[in-house]
């Protein structure tokens, strides 16, 4: 799969979730495997619990693929399973936990760093692209 570069044109090609989620097998390092309108396409699998964090500019969708996680908030908890998904809007404090692993498709601003405002060791500045 090609990417947008500037002007450059991308190529229309299907993509195969499945496929490409058996390309990894680490936790919390989101991948892109696709682009569009300054938007990132990224899967990631995760499990147990992240960091707590915001974005202030950006909001997030989750979409989970496989498995089943809680989206956690300071006020609430929202469970999420299959073919289920959940925005979060920016400037709100989350955190995922999944008591197993979990497959989960996010779209979000190219610029959106995983940890929000929050740097430490799951920090992904660069996310890889399948």
């Amino acid at each position: 799969m090609r990417f947008r570069c500037g002007d450059e044109a991308v190529a229309t090609e299907k993509v195969n979730l499945g496929e490409k989620l058996a390309l990894f097998a680490d936790h919390w390092s989101p991948k892109v495997v696709g682009e569009l309108n300054g938007q990132h396409v990224k899967l990631v699998k995760f499990v147990g619990e992240f960091v707590w964090h915001k974005h202030d500019r950006e909001d997030e969708l989750f979409l989970v693929v496989k498995g089943r996680f809680t989206m956690e908030f300071r006020d609430r908890h929202v469970p999420l399973g299959e073919g289920e998904f959940l925005i979060v809007p920016r400037g709100v404090e989350h955190r995922p936990v999944a008591a197993e692993e979990v497959h989960v498709l996010l779209f979000e601003p190219a610029t959106t760093l995983n940890t929000g405002d929050v740097r430490d060791e799951r920090t992904v500045a660069d996310p890889e692209r399948l």
